[in-house]
């Protein structure tokens, strides 16, 4: 796509970035409510059957979900039309996702202006090394690199290192109002969990909020990973990266399901939001409808994504992502090629 046109897509999609009020206070009420009527079912369904209770569960994390994205619209002030508004909402359902308001929308703010590019990595995003970084780390990084990429550790202990441990502290340089908006949500968390284990018991409420904060936090972190980790990407550096193709070509249309599409709130059309982060949640899927160039982007399914697990490595040659073992065939085929280049000894004539 030439760059004339990627930069008549912003002004295509401005009409949409338009809050509307009344679907803001909706999107609340549809969200948070049914949130706490499916814990209080999950608790109230113990003594029937723990199976019964599970589904409800499920559901529940769900809404979890579907209240990050709340927060997450919050930190692009995309929300609300007051600043005010949208910090207290966010800091909120900070508390309820366990992720720290002002500390979130600062690094995530980074991974927006700075998505795809190769020369600005490490704020807000996946950890993500090319062909040639891996090649050259040392064998600790490697491993390191492997163990942070395998998506066991990825969605399973990724839950726990991130949003109960590394949520909890303020990053080195962090300025005072982020400091205090940490310090806020960690008290936040620690009163509503003790009024909810002093109202149902810690059993009860670890049989109910372990699987639900598992849960959500793998369908988050998968949702995060795929809509950037898909085999044709976008990665330049920074002399030739640009903001709108690393929007458009760097970040997937995930096509799912209505209900599916309904409880993460949008957040599939990824380029769209990419493109223009403030654009409200309940737009983004009017914004790339009413665009032709937004609905060739890259789409992706339940069943295509998938596909995204085995990705590992950036290959900045064909500008692809591979796989271990598919770099592993190139290092062998490689080698292969340079031993096939080289000629082997004329032997030498008797009695030289």
């Amino acid at each position: 796509m030439a760059d004339s046109k990627l930069t008549s897509l912003k002004k295509e999609v401005a009409p949409y970035e338009q809050i509307d009020m009344r679907s803001s206070i909706r999107q609340i009420c549809n969200t948070i409510l049914p949130l706490l009527v499916l814990w209080y079912a999950a608790y109230a369904s113990l003594s029937v059957s723990y199976w019964l209770s599970l589904v409800f569960m499920v559901m529940a994390s769900g809404f979890v979900i579907r209240t990050f994205i709340i927060f997450h619209d919050c930190c692009h002030q995309s929300f609300f039309k007051s600043r005010k508004a949208n910090d207290i909402l966010g800091t909120i359902t900070g508390v309820i996702t366990l992720v720290p308001y002002q500390q979130w929308k600062n690094s995530h703010s980074i991974h927006h202006a700075t998505s795809s590019n190769l020369d600005k990595r490490g704020i807000g995003d996946m950890w993500v090394l090319t062909v040639e970084e891996y090649e050259e780390a040392s064998w600790w990084t490697r491993l390191a690199y492997r163990v942070y990429r395998n998506p066991v550790v990825m969605l399973c202990i990724g839950p726990i290192a991130i949003f109960l441990i590394a949520y909890r502290f303020n990053v080195k340089g962090a300025k005072r109002k982020e400091q205090v908006n940490t310090h806020i949500t960690n008290i936040g968390i620690v009163v509503l969990y003790a009024l909810l284990c002093w109202a149902i018991g810690w059993q009860a409420f670890l049989m109910i909020q372990g699987p639900i904060f598992l849960l959500s936090g793998m369908l988050g972190i998968w949702l995060f990973y795929v809509q950037h980790q898909f085999e044709e990407t976008y990665f330049e550096h920074e002399d030739e990266w640009s903001y709108v193709k690393a929007a458009v070509e760097g970040s997937s249309y995930y096509k799912l399901p209505k209900l599916l599409q309904w409880i993460t709130g949008n957040i599939g059309f990824h380029h769209v939001h990419h493109l223009s982060p403030k654009v409200p949640n309940y737009n983004l899927e009017k914004a790339h409808d009413a665009s032709i160039p937004l609905q060739k982007a890259t789409t992706i399914t339940l069943r295509t994504s998938l596909k995204s697990l085995r990705f590992r490595l950036w290959d900045e040659e064909r500008k692809v992502f591979v796989s271990f073992k598919e770099h592993k065939q190139m290092l062998l085929q490689k080698s292969g090629r340079i031993r096939s280049s080289i000629k082997p000894p004329r032997a030498g004539i008797q009695g030289e």
